[in-house]
């Protein structure tokens, strides 16, 4: 068993810290707005802290779930900040979505300060954090990453270690870039499917055997079809993440002609009032197209 620090309370990180306190861990937590931090404390024991330094004191591994970079920055660096409560030795862990440019800028620092770091972001989303069934994409270095996979397993149904510092994230860009076509493909097979007048439901029982088969059609099908966008990842966060991408590809000179397309229809979804939709939405701007 560990000590250890959960830094974000959000509709991730709340119930991942949960699995670590039920499986015996002491989770010290700390989130920007307090009651957050104290009503999960009176849910699953542990401690509230009310900055990042105190929720890392006396942790062997200190993880966070924020929202960006900024907010990764903010918990991590300063005098309030968890690195300044953190002993030699100690482990950061990032399950945050963040550019590999600010994952390299703290991994040194951390490394100044004589602590080790693994990014390891996740996929799976609220649900996948409240069943403890996430997939966890690793980078750091063998070691530590053995150090803390007995911990991540807590909420995870698989975690894997794709490289040094910075393959984590990398990986997650990865996913990403999958979700998006697979999200513009599956809302054009379904807008065309209503327009030619089949039953949306009898097609996706038949092709989803085939190669056309994936996880966003199984799960999505029903509530895109019934034109219901309140589940899953929100489109405001998946612009974040294609931003990273984007913004990477560039940096290493990885052509992505159709996620940069995907992101400007995200835009529009957004422009239509769905920033809080989840990524299935993009039939939504389909429809309104073909009406």
């Amino acid at each position: 068993m560990a000590n250890v620090a959960f830094l974000g309370m959000g509709v991730m990180g709340a119930p991942m810290a949960g699995h670590l306190a039920a499986a015996g861990h002491f989770v010290q937590v700390y989130n920007r707005t307090e009651a957050k931090a104290e009503a999960w404390v009176g849910k699953h024991g542990g401690a509230a802290a009310s900055t990042p330094h105190a929720a890392a004191l006396g942790c062997d591994i200190v993880m966070a779930c924020v929202g960006n970079d900024d907010d990764l920055r903010s918990v991590c660096l300063g005098g309030d900040g968890a690195f300044a409560g953190m002993a030699k030795g100690s482990i950061f862990v990032d399950h945050t979505t963040v550019s590999a440019e600010v994952t390299r800028e703290l991994a040194a620092a951390a490394a100044d300060r004589g602590i080790a770091w693994v990014d390891a972001p996740v996929s799976g989303g609220q649900a996948g954090a409240e069943n403890g069934q996430l997939v966890i994409m690793c980078g750091g270095a063998q070691a530590d990453y053995d150090r803390v996979e007995p911990v991540m397993a807590c909420f995870a149904k698989l975690t894997k270690r794709m490289g040094d510092v910075g393959a984590g994230q990398l990986t997650k860009m990865v996913n990403q870039i999958c979700i998006a076509g697979l999200m513009q493909g599956l809302s054009e097979a379904m807008t065309f499917a209503q327009k030619a007048g089949l039953d949306g439901e009898a097609v996706v029982d038949v092709i989803q055997g085939g190669a056309a088969g994936s996880w966003q059609m199984v799960n999505r099908h029903k509530t895109m079809l019934a034109g219901e966008y309140d589940h899953g990842f929100a489109v405001d966060w998946m612009r974040k993440d294609l931003s990273i991408c984007l913004a990477e590809a560039e940096n290493i000179g990885a052509p992505l002609p159709g996620t940069a397309l995907i992101d400007q229809y995200y835009k529009d979804v957004q422009a239509m009032g769905g920033g809080r939709w989840d990524t299935s939405s993009l039939m939504a701007r389909l429809v309104k197209l073909s009406e």
